[in-house]
């Protein structure tokens, strides 16, 4: 009979091998990546571009110009671009984020050819309609007027304007003045400038046939270069703000906390080992932090710790809400928890436990070829070298609590973090 109360044997996850990528150049420049896997017949097309926030020569034209692709181009009305893509049963999305855009079409793969075209038009041929664009801007800015009545809202941003300064692109706050006074002519200089398929990395990764790849080199791989490239002159700077920072939220019953610092890039030596102590701190749901903060002093009903990594500045933070009058007593608990790991040995027993949640957690994001994908675009995208997830789980296996606790000592003080408390008057 089997025997609930004893937990099944762990087996190691000894190493992992991505799959390979054929990476080709087309006719006008564009990199080809193709990951194959024919378990299903299914296919994901990515066009990413240098279109993000790091990239606009003024605040909200990268986002407004990702979420109007979709609302018309020369020979296709918003209305029609829905249409088609729900004709095949496909899906059609623009994303910007703080350093790309991307557009993702998913299909089924005998579908490609027939919505290749369309993929093609949104990206060369929109026409940014004044009318769209004036309800967008105006929908963003009732959204991000809801937002700023939330304390984590408003901690959030507070806390990236303090830790990157106020003028870096991560850094920079959503003025609503500014935002409002965007014209369809700067995203159409902004578009011809940075929607260039010509400096773009193309992701084609499911069931392709050698067809498929015919078919992109005649038609993503024939547009011409237009203008250079857009590439705003920004390099990474100390930190220009308070290192304790408090945002009133008049009447509310709780505070929202975060609390962090600039973290080591992924190519850091120290990286993976550094993941590690992250996931001790607060990176899942039997960490320190929730364990003292949530169970122990129920202070709140949830904490994290987590790295942010971007191309241009990669961040550590650590985030909860509590209760208004909770505030002081859970930073507090933050600081004794980042100085224990400064000065004592993570106990073998929870070290394993944390190795096995992460290669667990990594092989679980590996099981479809698209997972497989996103892993092999921060490959690209973060300039890594090959080996790196084989290398993740080599060193996280072998790292040990005192190399753990030398890293606390140069990365956890307190006093070199970045406080932001929202909450109500003091």
């Amino acid at each position: 009979m089997l025997d609930r109360k004893v937990a099944p044997p762990v087996q190691p996850l000894a190493s992992v091998t991505l799959p390979a990528a054929d990476v080709f150049s087309l006719p006008n420049g564009a990199r080809l990546h193709i990951l194959r896997n024919d378990a299903q017949p299914v296919i994901r097309l990515q066009a990413v571009f240098r279109a993000g926030k790091w990239y606009e020569p003024g605040a909200g034209i990268s986002l407004l110009t990702t979420r109007m692709l979709l609302e018309g181009t020369r020979t296709r009305s918003a209305r029609q671009i829905a249409d088609e893509v729900a004709f095949y049963g496909a899906s059609l999305e623009c994303e910007q984020g703080f350093d790309r855009a991307t557009l993702t079409l998913y299909c089924l793969s005998r579908h490609l050819e027939k919505l290749l075209p369309l993929f093609l038009d949104v990206i060369a041929e929109p026409t940014f309609p004044e009318l769209e664009l004036g309800q967008l801007k105006a929908r963003t800015i009732q959204n991000v007027r809801i937002e700023r009545q939330k304390t984590s809202y408003l901690a959030a941003e507070q806390f990236s304007r303090n830790l990157y300064g106020p003028s870096y692109p991560y850094g920079i706050v959503f003025d609503e003045k500014s935002f409002g006074e965007v014209s369809a002519h700067e995203l159409r200089e902004f578009h011809s400038r940075t929607y260039q398929l010509t400096t773009a990395e193309i992701f084609l990764c499911g069931d392709i046939a050698p067809s498929h790849e015919q078919l992109l080199q005649q038609t993503l791989g024939a547009t011409a270069l237009q203008k250079p490239v857009y590439i705003a002159p920004h390099s990474i700077a100390a930190v220009s703000e308070p290192a304790i920072d408090y945002v009133t939220v008049p009447g509310s019953l709780q505070s929202s906390l975060r609390i962090g610092r600039l973290w080591p890039s992924s190519n850091h030596p120290d990286t993976h080992q550094l993941q590690v102590l992250v996931k001790v701190l607060g990176g899942y749901f039997g960490s320190r932090l929730m364990k003292n903060i949530r169970e122990d002093k129920g202070l709140t009903y949830g904490i994290y710790s987590s790295i942010g990594p971007r191309e241009h500045g990669t961040s550590f933070v650590i985030g909860s809400d509590v209760n208004a009058n909770s505030a002081d007593a859970a930073i507090k608990e933050v600081h004794h928890e980042l100085r224990l790991l400064q000065q004592e040995l993570i106990p073998a027993d929870e070290l394993q436990t944390v190795k096995n949640y992460m290669t667990g957690k990594f092989a679980n994001e590996l099981s479809t070829v698209f997972e497989q994908c996103d892993k092999y675009k921060s490959i690209v995208f973060f300039d890594l070298p090959s080996t790196f997830y084989s290398d993740f789980l080599s060193q996280i296996s072998n790292v040990d609590a005192s190399t753990l606790r030398n890293l606390a000592q140069e990365y956890f003080s307190p006093e070199q973090m970045i406080e932001v408390v929202s909450g109500p008057n003091k």
